[in-house]
């Protein structure tokens, strides 16, 4: 038995504002950063995780991690690990701490940094990768880590063992094929709003000789330069092509429906986050009346509650989870499960500070052991930062080679560490020097 005895974060920032890396509609000038967490048992064992975030604000959700990490320092570390629903469910509805969501923002977040660092320790015990962690559960085990609570109405305890003990059937054969093949990626490299014509070009032409089958544009910034950026990369790649447009939620309904009514030339491969990811009538507004364009959403879900609510009123067609956003691996399992009993296809958010790295493990665990296959289901692929990991993500020939390490693959390098901690790590103190400015240092 060992107890853990700290929590230790680190408000970890990158200067990707400068070249305008992760632009969008929206989000103009983001700085990749992560709220790192590592907990630390009296025996020396540690689980990692993050929160990835634009740059300003780090510090919140650093200090909620924190907050939430006092929880849990003193407690035997296996008594966690050995019921991780109960462990989440303690942290997520905390009597006092939920007052600051509850199952939303920063807090919400910061309680899956802990949960997901617990699922590291589980996951490296067993020395595994997470995916195949979770693959070799039971159903039954499966089932047990997931809070029910406000789902039942959509999915219950029996239908998600009912799902988990069909997808017992062929799942050896399958883990097989994702430790030979890996699982489709897709990439948004190309299309950030920031990148000019040229560069856009040259990056989708490298993403096709790589072997991406799906590219990714972001738009919403100006009408006439959607409608020409689309032309120049159809030209490109031609009019089969599968490209899937992002509008991360910058239009109110109407116009939503008003805007992509020019671009349905192009056949987009779906549009992602039309509008806000908390009007889930509003997604169904804009699904019908642009039909048979998909729309896509989950990156910025809040919770499982919400994913449930846009499956119930036929307002997706693809499900985007993220690894960060929600309460950790646990509501993740309910947002899967959830997936498979309305028949829509997970293709999960990426891309930030590690959301390759973790994502990934939920996409091989799904076609592992619950939906089965891989028929119109990618992972979201962003060529920044990997190498700042101990176990940088392997894509090759446009898909993601299987985790081998084990763990949930959120542990960075201390020297990552070290030198971009902000505002005093010695990256940052280099940019000062040469008079370089990211946009997450406010003007003086």
């Amino acid at each position: 038995m060992s107890k853990i005895i700290s929590i230790e974060t680190s408000d970890v920032r990158f200067p990707t504002s400068l070249e305008l890396d992760g632009s969008d509609a929206v989000n103009v000038d983001p700085d990749y950063s992560a709220a790192y967490v590592r907990i630390v048992a009296e025996d020396g064992e540690a689980g990692y995780a993050l929160v990835f975030t634009g740059g300003r604000g780090n510090e919140i959700v650093v200090k909620a991690i924190e907050s939430y990490g006092q929880l849990i320092v003193g407690e035997e570390l296996d008594d966690l690990v050995g019921d991780l629903g109960a462990a989440a469910t303690r942290l997520v509805h905390d009597s006092q701490l939920r007052w600051l969501g509850p199952e939303k923002g920063v807090s919400h977040m910061a309680a899956g940094a802990i949960i997901n660092a617990l699922w590291d320790v589980a996951a490296r015990r067993e020395g595994k990768p997470l995916w195949r962690y979770l693959a070799d559960l039971t159903p039954e085990q499966v089932v047990a880590a997931i809070d029910f609570t406000h789902i039942s109405d959509a999915l219950t305890p029996d239908e998600a063992r009912e799902i988990l003990r069909r997808g017992e059937q062929g799942k050896a054969e399958r883990i097989a094929e994702l430790e030979q093949n890996g699982f489709r990626a897709y990439t948004t490299s190309p299309g950030w709003l920031g990148y000019s014509d040229e560069k856009m070009l040259r990056l989708t032409r490298e993403a096709v000789a790589d072997g991406f089958e799906l590219i990714k544009l972001k738009v919403g910034g100006s009408l006439e330069d959607d409608i020409r950026r689309f032309e120049l990369v159809r030209a490109e790649v031609g009019p089969d092509f599968p490209v899937a447009i992002d509008a991360n939620q910058r239009w109110d309904v109407e116009d939503a429906i008003a805007w992509l009514a020019p671009l349905k030339r192009f056949e987009p491969f779906w549009i992602e986050e039309a509008t806000s990811t908390d009007d889930v009538l509003g997604h169904a507004t804009i699904r019908k009346a642009i039909a048979p364009m998909r729309v896509a959403t989950g990156e910025a879900v809040q919770s499982r509650i919400i994913f449930k609510q846009l499956l119930q009123a036929q307002a997706i067609d693809v499900m985007q989870i993220d690894s960060v956003r929600v309460a950790g691996v646990n509501e993740n399992l309910a947002n899967i499960l959830l997936a498979a009993k309305f028949g829509v296809p997970v293709c999960p958010h990426a891309g930030g500070v590690g959301l390759c790295e973790l994502v990934q493990h939920f996409s091989f665990f799904d076609y592992a052991a619950v939906a089965g296959t891989q028929d119109d289901r990618y992972i979201e692929f962003v060529d920044h930062l990997h190498e700042h990991f101990a176990e940088p993500v392997v894509v090759t020939g446009g898909r993601y080679r299987a985790p081998q390490q084990p763990g949930n693959g959120a542990e960075m390098l201390p020297d990552s560490v070290a030198t971009w901690t902000f505002p005093d790590g010695p990256g940052w103190q280099e940019l000062e020097r040469r008079g370089l400015r990211a946009a997450t240092r406010t003007a003086r």
